[in-house]
């Protein structure tokens, strides 16, 4: 036998009649996203998936560290089968994780029994591998309250498992189960992580960018597309639709009021996202706007800017603080691209002094100059599709 992976499964064991379907959709990404580093046996039995590598060519490592971003997965542990014996249980622990109880200065054994039909239980497995040890290893204190290292032992149907203590999985739903959603990416720290909160919760996601040559640049653009590709690590590979923004803005530059400028950009944001939305079959759109942050994100702009839109408009970082999102940034590996100083269109015509707490009437009155409908249809005109993907295939 070799090593393998445990990962145990978060808050899917709580569904009810449809926890197949979960189950089901969470396998299928751990065999994509496996794929990527070789041959490997996956299969779900009692709440938990068996990673199992076939051949010796299997990158494990990098198996391994994918393993911390499947989303439906609470914790991961790198385990070691043995038969269901005492002596294999202690042969077992003795050769897997020898040389770590040899480094810590104490120990204990936590011992899961799923299968039940096993000779002696939790406790009673615990205290005679633990006395073993113990034996074997006189230096070792034995320390139930604190220990400097857990043996953990699980007995289940077809071997017993030993591995040292687990790690936290990415947790949430399995992606793709919770439908399909647009996100409209910009090149800064909080849309991309609005994107990971929503792809969390099982949605599939589609990037929507909106760039505005030759007042933002190709490294602008290529910024966004390293922000998408860094996502897909825990999405998997998606699509970036980057609209060619320029004349709309030039538009609204020449023709409406400037306190009004962000606003009004910002619905026209909307209604070509909810087109491209729609024909691509997303259900909702996703931004990173958090109430208070900037002017075009206190309570009244924000009605504004979603009054021109049918689709649900999810905002997942609306009640964080700077901390919480730039912490999020950090953990999920976007912050430093995120901080790269390219601008996005967001900063071109950027008021003085925005209106701050506009009525939908205001903001009517100041884009009615504008031909709403060609200038969205010639957006819609002049958007590139491109698949961004982390792992190469």
């Amino acid at each position: 036998m070799q090593e393998m992976f445990l990962l145990k499964l978060g808050e899917v064991v709580l569904k009810g009649a449809n926890r197949f379907t979960f189950e089901t959709r969470l396998c299928k990404n751990i065999r994509r996203r496996m794929k990527h580093f070789g041959s490997f046996d996956v299969n779900l039995r009692q709440s938990t998936v068996y990673v199992t590598p076939l051949s010796e060519d299997c990158d494990v490592e990098s198996a391994w560290e994918a393993c911390h971003t499947l989303f439906g997965i609470a914790a991961v542990a790198r385990a070691f089968p043995v038969e269901k014996t005492m002596d294999a249980i202690f042969d077992g622990v003795m050769t897997y994780l020898g040389d770590t109880l040899a480094a810590a200065k104490s120990f204990k054994v936590e011992t899961k029994r799923a299968d039940k039909s096993f000779g002696l239980n939790s406790i009673q497995i615990s205290q005679e591998i633990g006395g073993r040890i113990a034996e074997a290893m006189p230096e070792l204190l034995v320390d139930v309250h604190n220990p400097a290292f857990t043996v953990h032992i699980e007995i289940r149907e077809h071997a017993a498992f030993i591995h040292g203590p687990s790690e936290p999985g990415a947790g949430g739903l399995p992606h793709g189960i919770g439908g399909r959603g647009a996100v409209l990416l910009s090149g800064g720290i909080d849309s991309p992580v609005a994107a990971y909160r929503m792809a969390k919760r099982g949605v599939e996601l589609e990037c929507i960018h909106f760039f505005s040559y030759p007042y933002t640049s190709e490294r602008a653009k290529e910024k966004v597309l390293e922000l998408a590709r860094l996502i897909t690590k825990y999405t998997g590979k998606m699509t970036v639709d980057i609209v060619g923004f320029t004349q709309v803005q030039e538009a609204i530059r020449d023709n409406c009021p400037e306190e009004y400028f962000t606003l009004i950009m910002r619905r026209f944001m909307m209604r070509i996202a909810q087109a491209i939305a729609k024909d691509h079959g997303c259900q909702c759109l996703i931004t990173g706007e958090n109430l208070g942050q900037v002017a075009s994100q206190t309570m009244q702009a924000m009605v504004t800017t979603g009054a021109v839109i049918d689709l649900p408009l999810f905002t997942p970082l609306i009640g964080m603080d700077k901390e919480e999102i730039v912490r999020t940034a950090r953990q999920i590996g976007t912050m430093e691209t995120s901080i790269l100083p390219y601008e996005d269109c967001c900063t071109v015509f950027t008021p003085k002094h925005p209106r701050t707490r506009p009525t939908l009437e205001e903001v009517e009155k100041a884009e009615a100059k504008l031909d709403v409908d060609a200038l969205v249809a010639d957006a819609l005109q002049k958007v590139e599709r491109v698949r961004v993907k982390y792992y190469e295939d």
